[in-house]
């Protein structure tokens, strides 16, 4: 709590062992009323699924009339409704792509890509990432 972070955790959390939930639950649980920044994990996350699932969510609600659809109707129908749009996403091992995750959410998040694999990457190397982040001219689909 001393940095004001809140945690969320999105996705299947069933597979997990119980141990492992009951943790899970318990840091949501405490850092709940953080104001500061927004840490999300997934477990079992799917972008495409999410988004398919909020699409039967809505066609499911007779509140929603067809024609009235906006982007924000759609963001209030998937999992990660009450979470903000991440501002920054860090892909460790190599890999140049999202695979499936977040794909409705990252539309305006500055992406970093590095080599380094998710266990070895250090705290250093989060500060570099962080102050190049905080380099970006952040427009969030404005050209200018």
């Amino acid at each position: 709590m001393e940095h004001g972070i809140k945690l969320t955790v999105i996705g299947d959390k069933e597979k997990l062992n119980p141990s492992l939930q009951d943790t899970i639950s318990w840091a949501e649980t405490m850092t709940c009323s953080q104001q500061g920044l927004h840490l999300q994990v997934a477990f079992n996350y799917g972008g495409r699924d999410e988004i398919k699932r909020a699409v039967q969510k809505m066609m499911a609600d007779t509140s929603v009339l067809q024609g009235n659809i906006t982007e924000k109707t759609i963001s209030a129908y998937l999992d990660t409704a009450n979470i903000p749009e991440p501002d920054l996403l860090i892909r460790t091992g190599g890999e140049i792509r999202l695979s499936n995750y977040l794909l409705w959410e990252l539309a305006y998040t500055e992406l970093f890509f590095t080599d380094t694999l998710w266990p070895d990457f250090t705290e250093e190397e989060l500060m570099r990432t962080i102050e190049e982040y905080r380099s970006q001219d952040r427009r969030f689909g404005n050209a200018i």
